[in-house]
């Protein structure tokens, strides 16, 4: 059985629709990040990086202890590798996977994420009309490299639908928030609307829908309370006696 410390982001949703689309049994543990969940010390157990999704898998295949991992693109290899689906294993075609799973991690996930702090943050802290166009311009970019990718192609990886488009799909529904306009990317909207047409997605995409907080119905103060607690982290201090 596999645990998944879950709440319903994009991070989250990739993991949720990996699971749906592979048929693999698990179980939600809500990580409700509004309420400092990941800062627990039981969930730095999982996850040291204190973010989530993490996951705990109580059967792994070499019939060991339970098996823990972080990171959403680890935690899609290990359960692709685990279902022996969406995840093919000749060299070439690994290789494409691997390759649009790294760049989701590193480029559109992160700045994606950027812009929708920048938008949704406004100039309460001062001007961030500077940092909202650097990361318009950027989640726009991403876009196009999308785009392009999928002029001659059915998905990312060529023509079998792998994680590589599981991990992309979840950063792309809020296109709107985001700013974009999907007129602009015809090739990625042909992707874009048949992913989300697969019911797999769909079930994925609704996990921990009961969930979801609405921002714009907070109090100043408890966005005061969530800012605090969500962003401007710095390090966790080490427990002393360790390794010197």
């Amino acid at each position: 059985m596999i645990d998944l410390h879950y709440w319903p982001t994009p991070n989250g949703k990739k993991v949720t629709i990996l699971l749906e689309e592979a048929d693999i049994p698990y179980r939600v543990v809500p990580c409700r990040i509004g309420q400092g969940d990941q800062f627990s010390a039981a969930f730095l157990s999982i996850s040291p990086n204190n973010r989530m999704p993490a996951m705990v898998d109580t059967e792994p295949a070499d019939g060991g202890a339970s098996l823990t991992l972080f990171e959403s693109g680890a935690i899609m290899l290990y359960l692709a590798e685990k279902a022996g689906r969406f995840y093919p294993q000749s060299l070439r075609a690994r290789h494409e996977v691997n390759q649009w799973l790294i760049w989701q991690m590193a480029n559109q996930g992160p700045k994606s994420g950027e812009c929708g702090h920048f938008r949704r943050l406004g100039d309460a802290q001062g001007d961030q009309s500077y940092a909202r166009r650097r990361f318009d311009d950027e989640v726009n970019r991403l876009y196009g490299v999308l785009n392009n990718r999928l002029y001659d192609r059915r998905y990312l990886a060529g023509d079998e639908y792998t994680i590589a488009d599981m991990i992309c799909y979840p950063w792309t529904v809020g296109w709107e928030a985001q700013g974009q306009d999907l007129s602009e990317f015809p090739y990625f909207r042909r992707w874009f609307d048949e992913l989300g047409a697969r019911p797999g997605v769909q079930r994925g995409m609704a996990v921990g829908a009961d969930m979801s907080v609405d921002y714009s119905k907070l109090s100043d103060d408890e966005k005061t309370r969530l800012r605090k607690l969500l962003y401007n982290q710095r390090a966790r201090p080490a427990p002393e006696g360790g390794l010197l």
